[in-house]
């Protein structure tokens, strides 16, 4: 907490280094929960980096009180939402049959694997947003309940 205390008061000063570790610091995460809420991996990753911009861009006028993290997956999930709205009219079990037709070509192992992950995709699709939210921060990210409670704006 207090590096990222010491990295914040040196990126509003405008050290360009700093920013670099703390993209560095943050970027695998927030790219594994923007995953969670965008199976496209490209789009992840635009929103992973619209994420840090918008971080940035407000960095002026952050007051750091506590954990940095807490406020880039808040900005996370608000592309994420803004995504999902823009996308929920595409179809979606074109996925799934590029799964299918690549298992076609991958031995057993990996089929199972991918049976497992299309399990997991549809049982995660079927959990209300707000109980979704909860399972891939908590379980899938390791945030603390209060962390995610703090995040969601949540009581305990």
């Amino acid at each position: 907490m207090q590096q990222d205390f010491i990295l914040v008061r040196k990126m509003q000063s405008g050290d360009e280094a700093a920013m670099d570790i703390f993209v560095r610091k943050y970027y695998q995460q927030i790219l594994q929960y923007c995953t969670y809420h965008c199976p496209d991996r490209e789009w992840a990753k635009d929103l992973t980096q619209e994420t840090f911009e918008r971080f940035f861009r407000n960095l002026a006028g952050y007051y750091h009180s506590g954990k940095a993290l807490n406020l880039l997956y808040t900005i996370a999930r608000n592309l994420c939402i803004d995504w999902g709205r823009k996308n929920r009219e595409a179809p979606g079990g074109e996925r799934e049959a590029l799964d299918m037709i690549m298992a076609d070509r991958l031995d057993e192992g990996c089929v199972a694997e991918i049976d497992d992950k299309i399990i997991m995709e549809t049982a995660m699709k079927n959990l209300p947003d707000e109980l979704r939210e909860v399972v891939i921060l908590h379980y899938f990210q390791g945030l603390s309940i209060r962390e995610l409670a703090r995040i969601l704006q949540i009581g305990l």
